[in-house]
């Protein structure tokens, strides 16, 4: 074998691995983006409206692929676009969905259809309206809408805030802390 020969084919085996390497880069980022797309989502939580259930700072993954075959259901934990504030996403718990009347009464107690909702994840902490909404009760959920509200009731501008929010606006259902790992756990 020549040097010239030789040197050639170094040069092709240089080419098909940066070809290949090129092709894996493309492969992993491409497979990345159609997970985060179409399957689950990473957020860090800004506010206290989800605590004790989510504290303020955890990372939480918010799963897609459930709400390809079903509609969000009271008790969910949800992922959707701010109302207000273009691209920016909420994360809230499922109230009450579409035909669902809310009622709150004067001493914090939350009622759906006239029954008296029995909600641990709020820490006895009250429902009240409030004060700066224009929202009144009761109040039925339109078709197509679902009723949010955080878990922490005394902290939390949700839908006694700016109504019921589209169905279709739910970007995912919060499904798992992550990080930090002391607060790792599946979300109820």
């Amino acid at each position: 074998m020549s040097a010239g020969q030789h040197a050639t084919g170094e040069k092709g085996g240089i080419l098909r691995s940066f070809l290949s390497l090129l092709i894996m880069i493309a492969f992993v980022l491409g497979l990345s983006w159609a997970l985060r797309t179409y399957v689950f989502t990473a957020y860090e939580i800004p506010s206290g409206s989800m605590e004790e259930t989510i504290m303020t700072g955890d990372m939480v993954f918010a799963e897609k692929v459930s709400y390809y075959f079903r509609d969000p259901q009271p008790g969910d934990i949800v992922t959707f676009s701010d109302p207000e504030i273009p691209g920016r996403t909420l994360i809230k718990r499922c109230i009450a969905t579409a035909g669902q009347t809310i009622d709150i009464d004067g001493d914090g107690f939350l009622y759906i259809d006239g029954v008296a909702q029995t909600e641990t994840y709020t820490h006895g902490k009250p429902t009240l309206p409030l004060t700066n909404s224009t929202i009144t009760f009761p109040y039925t959920v339109p078709s197509g809408y679902i009723w949010v509200m955080g878990d922490n009731r005394t902290n939390s501008q949700d839908s006694r805030y700016f109504g019921a929010v589209p169905a279709s606006s739910v970007t995912g259902r919060g499904v798992l802390v992550y990080w930090p790992v002391p607060d790792f756990g599946l979300l109820e």
